[in-house]
C-alpha cells in the first residue's frame, strides 16, 4: 500500500456524508504558494493593495491625490464613482489618473477649488476574473476659521477665588489643538492649581497675586493647514482684601469682579463637570478621557476609582495633574461607573460618570481569498461584531448579490457563502460589508477557479544530512489544482513507503521519525492530479552523532595553583568539529593565564574570580554536545569589598564669558562612588524651537570641569552635564540658567532645489526649507531667482516666506532655466547659493511620426517602421512612441459594436516595433504617435494591412442524433474562428468493440457548406468514435471528438443515450422511466435532463406493500441500473431520484418479474468432449474438476457462460485491495477507449504480449476478484489517451450493450 495524501476514511451514516464531505472540501481549499515564478503564470482576480483613508481631510492649498492601487493577472483597469454615480474623469481637465494604477490626481493648485471636489469616492479595479472595490472615501477640505472678534473686559478677583478663562475656539476641520501662551510666545505654567481643560478653557482652583497679568492668550493650532489663530488677550488682576475695599469705594460695578467674599479656606466644589453625575459614551478601541476639575482653598487633590471594579493597570494613565483619567483601547468591559473625588483638608466631594462603550464593526473572521479547482467546494466566511450588532451584506464584483447574475454554484447563508461544484466561470471578487450606526467594514475576497497540473517547488537533487536516531524531514513543496496527491518512493526500483515507518505531512514533507544508517538513499516524491504528474528526487545521508567520551570533572583548588579540564570528542569522519570553552555560559576571560590545548583547558595562578562553571562545547554543522564542570577556589575570608556605582550628577552649573557665539560652562563633579570619572557629556535644550528636547553639545575628559561651547545665533540655550565612569552614566544635572544668543544672517541655503513645469507655460521651483534652528534669526524668507539658460536675460527674483514652492507663470514651453534660492532673515542674507538647471513645463507634441510602413511577418505578427519626430516638435522629454491598432469590422456585418483599440508603447527613440497576437485573415488599421511627459502627440495617418489565412479553430459543436440500426446523423456548427475561408470538413471514425479496442480508422471528406451528415452502412449495436475538424487553405484545424452507439435489432433493448450534444434542461427532471424484467433481476433505464454530475439512486419495493422503499446507489452519472436478487413472479414498484443541490424523484413505474423456471445451466452432456478429456488425467485433477463443478452450481439459475458475459454489468464493480469496498464507477468524458494492445496493469508487471488472455487485463491489479460461484467481477482497465506513462490508470465501465445482452 502506497503512502498518499488523502482524507482518512471513516464510516458515516448516509445523512452525515454530504456535510462531512463539504467541510473537508472547505478545509482543503487550495493555497497558492508565494513562489514568484508560479504567481506570474496564474490568472488572478483583482486585489486592492492601497487606498486612501475612509475619512480623507485634504489641504485645500495642494493638489488632491486619492489613492487606489490594485494587483491582478491580467493587470486590472480602474474606474471611479462619485456620490454613487460614475465619475467620468475624461470630462474634467483637472482630473487625471496615474498611469498603471487607479490613483486620481486633481490639480487644484493652478485653478479650481477644493470644495468643488467634496464628496464620496469609490474605486473599482476590474479584470476578466472579477472586480474589487475600495472603501467609500469621503473627501473634505480642511478648514481653519478665524476667531470671532469680541470685546473682553478685564477681570478683577480677590486673592483665593476660583477662575475660569474661556477659550471657545472656532470650529475647524480637523479640530484645533488648544494651548495658552503670553505675548512673548511663552507657554503659561500649569500645576495642580492652574490647568487647561479638555475643552480648552483655563481653570484656576484659586488665584494668587502672581496670576495678575494682561496677556492670557488662547491659541488654536490647525495642523493640517499649519496655521495658528489667536484669541484676544484676557487681562486678570488679583487684589488683596484692602485693595478690594479701595476698589469698592471707587464704585466698581459688580460685573467687574467675581465676588467680594473673603479669601477664607473652603471645601472643594467642581468647576467641571456640573452636578453629581454625568454620562460619557465612547467607541471601542478609542481612548476614553474623563475629566474632573475642582476649585477650593487649599487646592484640592483629585482621585479616581471605578465602582464595582478596578482600573486596568496597563491601560490607565493620568494626565493634567490627575485631573484627567485616560484608558486606552477601551472595550465593552470598561463600561461602568467611574467616580472622581476632589479632596482638601476642609472636605471632599465626588462626581459619578457613567461610561457606555459602543463599538463600530470589527472583524471576528474576515473573508479570505479562495483558490479552488473546477468541481470543488469551498466557502467564504464574513463574521463581524459590534455594538449594536452589525448587519452583514454581500456583493459580487461590486454589485449587490441580490441583483448580480445568478451563479448555480453559489449559496448564501447569512455571513457565509457556500460554493459547490465550482467552474471557471465561478471566479469572481466578493465583497462583505458589515455596518452599524458607528461605521462599516468592507473586505474584498476573491474566488479563483484554477485548473493546474502538479508542480513541485522543492529544488531537485537536494541533499539532506541528518544525525542518526534523529528525525529526518524531506521537503516536497507542491502546487496543483485540483490538490495533488503525494506519494514517496525510495530507491531506483520505486519501492513504495509504508505508513507504519514514515509520516507524510499535508504539505508533502516526508518525515522519518528515527533515521538510521539504512535510511540513507535517494527518495522520489511524485505529485499527481487528473491533469498530470510531476516528480522530484532528493538524497538523504545519515551521519554518526558527535559524543564527548572524556568529560571535564569537578575541581576544588587553592588560590594561586593550576587547574586543568579534559574534554575528548568522537565524531563522524565526514564532519569537522569545533571545540570551544565557556565560563559561566560566556567567553573565557581574555587572560594569558587561560590556555586551550587540543583536549584540555588549563588555568594558572587561579584567583577567586576564576571560580565558576566551565563548559566544553563541541559543534559540527549538524549537531552540538556539551559537558560542564564546576571550579571552586578555596581562599581566606575576604576583606569587605568597596561599593562601586555610577557617579552622582554634577552640581553648581555656571555660565561665564558670554559672547555672541560662545560661552564658558563650569560645574562641580559629584561623588565618583569608587570608580574614577572618565568623561563628562554636555547637552543643550533650545526653548524657542524644540522645548523639552536635549541635544548633544560636547564631551570633555573626566579631569576637566569647564568647557568653552560654540553657539548658534537666535537660540535660547539651557545646558546640563552628565558624568560617566566604568560602571555607567550618572543622572543628568539640573539645567543651567538660560542664555539667549543674538540673531545673525543664515549660514546655509535651502537644499533639494528643483525646477519642473506643471503646465506648458509655467516653471515650478521647489526646495527644502530651513528649520527653525537653521534660520539664525526671526523673519526667515527666501529669495527665489531664475533666468533662461540660453538667453541674455537678467535674473528675476521674488521674496517669499513660509512656503517651499514658487510658480513662475508665462514661460515658454520646455525651455531650460537656471535657478537659485537664497535664505535671508531680518539680519541679512545667507551666502550666495549654487545655480541649478530646470525646465519649464512640457506641452503635447506637435507633429506625428511620418513614413509609417507595415510589414506583415505571418498571420499573427506584423512589423511597423516609422520616421522619428524632430526633437523641437516634441516639446518635452521624449518618452517613446505609441502604436494604436485595431481590427476593422467586415463590411458584411451590420452590428455596430465598439471597435476595441489596442496600444503598444515603445520606449525611447526606437523607430520600429512588432505587433503580436493578431488574428489571421483579418483587416487591421494602425497609427503611430509620439509621447512626451505631457502626453501624446497627433496620430499619423491610418495604415491598413491584412493578415493571411490561418488554420481554423475546432467546430463550435458536434452532436450525434437519430441513431438507428446502421446509421447515425451528425450535426455541427462551423468553427467560431474560421481564420480564413473554409474549404471542407474531415470526418474520421472507427468502431470500438466490447473490449474497448479500436477498429480501423475510416476517413470521409464533407463539403464546407454542410452542417449535417448522415453516416450509413454502420454495424448495428456498435459504439463508434468520431474525429471531426475543418480545413482552410492553410491546413486542418483542431478537432472535436465524440462517441455514439447504433441501436440493436428490433428484438433488442436500446442502449442508454450517450448524451452527445444534449442540451441540458434548466429545471432538472427524470423522464421515460422503463423497466425490463427477467426471472430474478430487472434492468431500469431512464432519461435525465439537468445539470451534470448528479448522483442517482434507485428505490424499489413490492407493489401494494407498506414496507419501506429499498434504496440502491448508482455509481457515476449513468442512466441505467440493474436490480438483482428479486423474487420470481412478483410485481415491483420502482422510482429513480437524484441527490444534489435540488433533490427530486421521478414518477413510479411497476414491473413484474418472470415466473420461476428450471435452471438454464448448461447440461454436462453437452460438454462430453471436456468430460472425456478430464477422465484421462490424474485423480487429483478429477477432484479439482468436481470442486469447480460444485462452485458453479452454487452460482444461480443461468449459464456460467452468460454470467461470464455479464461481467460487464455496470453494477458489478472492482473491489479495492485495501478495504474490500466497491470502487466507484468512472464516468469522466476523457476516459476514452484504448487501442488494441494498450492495456497495462497498474503495477506494470504483466504485459499484453506476455499473456493475451490473462485475467490481469480485466482487473485493477495483479489479483482479479471472483464471486462465490467463481464468475469474474472485475472491470476493464485501461489508460486514458495522452496519459503519462507513470501508471495513472482509470477504471472505465464496459459497454452497456453487453450488460443488456445478458438479460435476453
Amino acid at each position: 500500500m502506497q503512502l498518499k495524501i488523502m482524507p482518512k476514511k471513516k464510516r458515516l451514516s448516509a445523512g452525515k456524508v454530504p456535510l462531512i464531505l463539504f467541510l473537508c472540501q472547505m478545509i482543503s481549499a487550495l493555497e497558492v504558494p508565494l513562489d514568484q515564478k508560479l504567481l506570474e503564470d496564474l490568472v488572478q482576480p483583482p486585489t486592492i493593495t492601497q487606498q486612501s483613508p475612509k475619512d480623507y481631510i485634504i489641504d485645500p492649498r495642494e493638489n488632491i491625490v486619492i489613492q487606489c492601487e490594485a494587483k491582478g493577472k491580467p493587470p486590472p483597469s480602474f474606474s471611479w464613482t462619485r456620490n454613487g454615480t460614475h465619475f467620468d474623469i475624461d470630462k474634467d481637465p483637472l482630473v487625471t489618473m496615474k498611469p498603471g494604477s487607479g490613483t486620481l490626481i486633481i490639480n487644484i493648485m493652478s485653478e479650481g477649488k477644493a470644495e468643488t471636489y467634496e464628496g464620496v469616492y469609490q474605486c473599482t479595479a476590474r479584470n476578466e476574473r472579477g472586480a474589487a472595490i475600495s472603501n467609500n472615501i469621503v473627501i473634505r477640505p480642511s478648514r481653519s476659521p478665524l476667531w470671532t472678534k469680541e470685546k473682553l473686559e478685564p477681570m478683577i478677583l480677590q486673592n483665593g477665588q476660583p477662575l475660569v478663562l474661556p477659550c471657545r475656539p472656532p470650529i475647524g476641520l480637523p479640530p484645533a489643538i488648544i494651548f495658552w501662551m503670553d505675548n512673548s510666545f511663552q507657554r503659561l505654567p500649569q500645576s495642580e492649581r492652574v490647568s487647561q481643560g479638555l475643552n480648552g478653557d483655563l481653570y484656576f482652583s484659586n488665584v494668587l497675586p502672581e496670576d495678575t497679568r494682561e496677556d492670557y492668550i488662547c491659541y488654536a493650532r490647525f495642523n493640517h493647514t499649519q496655521t495658528i489663530q489667536q484669541k484676544q488677550p484676557i487681562s486678570v488682576k488679583v487684589i488683596s482684601v484692602d485693595e478690594l475695599n479701595d476698589t469698592l469705594a471707587a464704585n466698581l460695578s459688580d460685573t467687574e469682579f467675581y465676588s467680594a467674599r473673603s479669601s477664607r479656606e473652603r471645601p472643594p466644589t467642581f468647576l467641571t463637570p456640573e452636578g453629581n453625575a454625568s454620562h460619557k459614551e465612547e467607541l471601542r478601541g478609542n481612548v476614553l478621557s474623563l475629566e474632573c476639575i475642582a476649585e477650593g482653598l487649599p487646592t484640592p487633590i483629585i482621585y479616581w476609582i471605578k465602582e464595582d471594579g478596578t482600573l486596568p493597570i496597563n491601560r490607565t494613565f493620568y494626565r493634567n495633574f490627575k485631573k484627567t483619567l485616560q484608558i486606552t483601547h477601551v472595550s465593552e468591559a470598561d463600561s461602568g461607573n467611574y467616580q472622581c473625588i476632589a479632596k482638601n483638608p476642609l472636605g471632599a466631594i465626588h462626581h459619578t460618570i457613567s461610561v457606555t462603550v459602543k463599538a463600530a464593526p470589527y472583524w471576528i473572521v474576515a473573508p479570505q481569498n479562495l483558490v479552488l479547482s473546477p468541481g470543488e467546494d469551498g466557502s467564504l466566511i464574513c463574521r463581524a461584531n459590534g455594538n449594536p450588532k452589525p448587519r452583514i451584506s454581500w456583493l459580487t464584483n461590486g454589485v449587490p448579490v441580490e441583483i448580480a447574475p445568478d451563479d448555480p454554484s453559489r449559496k448564501i447563508d447569512g455571513d457565509t457563502i457556500i460554493f459547490s461544484n465550482v467552474q471557471e466561470r465561478s471566479s469572481a471578487v466578493y465583497q462583505c460589508n458589515a455596518s452599524n450606526e458607528y461605521g462599516y467594514l468592507l473586505a474584498n475576497a476573491f474566488v479563483n477557479v484554477l485548473a493546474e497540473p502538479p508542480r513541485i517547488l522543492t529544488s531537485a537533487n537536494t541533499l539532506y544530512q541528518v544525525i542518526a536516531n534523529s528525525p529526518a524531514l524531506l521537503d516536497c513543496a507542491f502546487f496543483g489544482s485540483p490538490l495533488p496527491t503525494i506519494e514517496w518512493f525510495k530507491g531506483a526500483k520505486g519501492r513504495a513507503l509504508h505508513e507504519d515507518i514514515y509520516v507524510l505531512h499535508e504539505n508533502g514533507t516526508l518525515e522519518i521519525p528515527v533515521a538510521q544508517k539504512d535510511s540513507t538513499g535517494t527518495y522520489t516524491c511524485v505529485a499527481r492530479n487528473k491533469l498530470g504528474m510531476a516528480k522530484n528526487e532528493v538524497h538523504l545521508e545519515i551521519k554518526d552523532p558527535t559524543r564527548i567520551i572524556k568529560q571535564p570533572e569537578y575541581a576544588i583548588v587553592q588560590r594561586g595553583s593550576t587547574v586543568s579540564f579534559e574534554c575528548k570528542v568522537k565524531h563522524d569522519h565526514t564532519l569537522i568539529p569545533t571545540v570551544m570553552w565557556l565560563k559561566d555560559n560566556g567567553e573565557l576571560p581574555n587572560d594569558e593565564r587561560f590556555t586551550v590545548d587540543k583536549d584540555h583547558l588549563a588555568v594558572t595562578d587561579v584567583d577567586d574570580g576564576d571560580a565558576g562553571t566551565y563548559t566544553c562545547v563541541a559543534n559540527t554543522t549538524l549537531d552540538k554536545v556539551s559537558a560542564s564542570a564546576v571550579l571552586s577556589v578555596v581562599a581566606p575570608t575576604p576583606t569587605p569589598a568597596p561599593i562601586y556605582d555610577v557617579p552622582n550628577p554634577p552640581i553648581d552649573l555656571e555660565l561665564t564669558n558670554q559672547l555672541d557665539k560662545s560661552v564658558q560652562l563650569s560645574w562641580t563633579p559629584g561623588d565618583d562612588n569608587n570608580s574614577p570619572i572618565t568623561k563628562f557629556i554636555i547637552e543643550y535644550e533650545d526653548t524657542i524651537h524644540e522645548v523639552g528636547l536635549w541635544h548633544h553639545q560636547a564631551e570633555v575628559p573626566g579631569t576637566q570641569t569647564t568647557a568653552q561651547l560654540m553657539l548658534s545665533p537666535y537660540v535660547n540655550y539651557s545646558f546640563r552635564v552628565t558624568a560617566v565612569n566604568n560602571i555607567g552614566q550618572s543622572l543628568p544635572s539640573k539645567a543651567s540658567e538660560q542664555y539667549f544668543t543674538k540673531a545673525a544672517e543664515p549660514d546655509t541655503n535651502p537644499t533639494a532645489v528643483e525646477g519642473l513645469g506643471s503646465e506648458p507655460d509655467n516653471l515650478v521651483i521647489t526646495w527644502k526649507p530651513l528649520n527653525g534652528f537653521e534660520s539664525n534669526g526671526p523673519g526667515l524668507q527666501y529669495k527665489v531667482s531664475w533666468r533662461q539658460k540660453d538667453g541674455d536675460d537678467e535674473w528675476t527674483s521674488v521674496l517669499v516666506a513660509n512656503v517651499s514652492k514658487y510658480i513662475v507663470s508665462g514661460t515658454p514651453t520646455f525651455v531650460p532655466y537656471l535657478i537659485k534660492v537664497q535664505a535671508l532673515n531680518n539680519v541679512g542674507f545667507a551666502p550666495e547659493p549654487a545655480e541649478v538647471m530646470g525646465h519649464s513645463g512640457e506641452d503635447l507634441p506637435m507633429v506625428a511620426p511620418g513614413n509609417v510602413q507595415v510589414n506583415v511577418v505571418n498571420n499573427t505578427l506584423a512589423e511597423v517602421h516609422w520616421d522619428p519626430v524632430p526633437l523641437k516638435s516634441i516639446r518635452g522629454h521624449l518618452q517613446g512612441y505609441r502604436i494604436y491598432y485595431w481590427k476593422i469590422q467586415s463590411s458584411s456585418r451590420r452590428d455596430k459594436r465598439h471597435i476595441e483599440k489596442k496600444i503598444l508603447t515603445f520606449q525611447g527613440s526606437k523607430t520600429h516595433g512588432m505587433l503580436p497576437g493578431l488574428e489571421p485573415f483579418s483587416h487591421y488599421a494602425l497609427n503611430v504617435r509620439v509621447v512626451n511627459g505631457k502626453g501624446e502627440g497627433p496620430a499619423s495617418p491610418d495604415r491598413v494591412f491584412h493578415t493571411p489565412e490561418g488554420v481554423p479553430s475546432a467546430p463550435s459543436s458536434l452532436k450525434i442524433v437519430n441513431p438507428s440500426l446502421d446509421s447515425l446523423t451528425l450535426e455541427w456548427d462551423p468553427p467560431s474562428h474560421p481564420n480564413g475561408i473554409l474549404t471542407e470538413y474531415t470526418l474520421k471514425y472507427q468502431p470500438i468493440n466490447s473490449t474497448h479496442e479500436l477498429g480501423p480508422l475510416l476517413d470521409l471528406k464533407i463539403p464546407a457548406n454542410k452542417t449535417s451528415w448522415i453516416l450509413k452502412n454502420l454495424n448495428f449495436s456498435t459504439r463508434y468514435k468520431f474525429y471531426f475538424y475543418a480545413h482552410t487553405s492553410a491546413g486542418p484545424g483542431s478537432h472535436l471528438t465524440e462517441e455514439a452507439v447504433t441501436t440493436m435489432d428490433a428484438a433488442g433493448i436500446l442502449p442508454p443515450d450517450v448524451g452527445a450534444g444534449k442540451v441540458q434542461a434548466v429545471n432538472p427532471r427524470i423522464s421515460n422511466l422503463t423497466a425490463t424484467a427477467a426471472e430474478t433481476y430487472a434492468n431500469i433505464s431512464w432519461e435525465y435532463e439537468g445539470p451534470e454530475r448528479v448522483k442517482f439512486y434507485v428505490e424499489y419495493g413490492v407493489a401494494g406493500s407498506k414496507e419501506d422503499w429499498r434504496k440502491e446507489i448508482v455509481n457515476g452519472s449513468r442512466s441505467f441500473f440493474g436490480l438483482k436478487g428479486l423474487m420470481p413472479g412478483t410485481a415491483y414498484k420502482v422510482r429513480v431520484g437524484a441527490e444534489g443541490d435540488s433533490d427530486f424523484v421521478s414518477s413510479e413505474d411497476v414491473f413484474e418479474t418472470g415466473p420461476a423456471m428450471a435452471s438454464r445451466q448448461v447440461d454436462i452432456a453437452t460438454q462430453g468432449w471436456f468430460i472425456g478429456l478430464m477422465c484421462a488425467v490424474a485423480l487429483l485433477i478429477l477432484i479439482l474438476l468436481i470442486v469447480c463443478f460444485i462452485r458453479r452450481n452454487k452460482g444461480g439459475k443461468y449459464p456460467v457462460k452468460e454470467k461470464e458475459d455479464a461481467h460487464a454489468d455496470p453494477e458489478i464493480q472492482p473491489m479495492k485491495e485495501d478495504d474490500g469496498t466497491f470502487g466507484e464507477y468512472s464516468d469522466a468524458e476523457d476516459h476514452k477507449p484504448l487501442k488494441k494492445g494498450s492495456r497495462t496493469p497498474s503495477d506494470r508487471t504483466v504485459k499484453k504480449e506476455d499473456s493475451d488472455d490473462s485475467l490481469v487485463d480485466y482487473g485493477e491489479g495483479v489479483n482479479g476478484q471472483f464471486n462465490e460461484d467463481g464468475s469474474f467481477i472485475g472491470q476493464y482497465s485501461g489508460k486514458k489517451e495522452k496519459e503519462p506513462a507513470e501508471g495513472n490508470e482509470s477504471s472505465e465501465a464496459p459497454s452497456p450493450v453487453n450488460a443488456m445482452n445478458s438479460f435476453v
